[in-house]
């Protein structure tokens, strides 16, 4: 019963961290888009700031699962943004302080 439970708060925690994900990446486009300095700006803070959310949320979610279920959803976050990501250039992301684009 405890391990069902578990699960459920990992599954609700990965829910959150996609969540989160999608909405930094929604705010660097956003950024990208922008003219307004000063809205860029407030824009790349607030990517950072879920970047910062969501590698706190990956800390908790790693600590409460096993090896093997870790190694599986390694492989299914790393093929969810191989797919997402890849219509990013490196030359679009030189425009951004390194401090925003290595938030991963």
């Amino acid at each position: 019963m405890q391990n069902k439970k578990n699960q459920s708060a990992v599954g609700q925690m990965i829910q959150r961290c996609h969540k989160w994900r999608q909405k930094r990446k929604q705010y660097m486009e956003l950024a990208r888009q922008t003219s307004d300095e000063i809205e860029r700006e407030r824009l790349l803070q607030a990517a950072e700031h879920y970047g910062r959310i969501v590698n706190a949320e990956q800390g908790k979610i790693d600590s409460s699962r096993d090896t093997k279920e870790k190694a599986a959803a390694e492989k299914a976050i790393a093929e969810a943004e191989a797919n997402g990501t890849n219509e990013n250039t490196d030359e679009e992301e030189t425009s951004f302080p390194d401090f925003i684009t290595n938030l991963n």
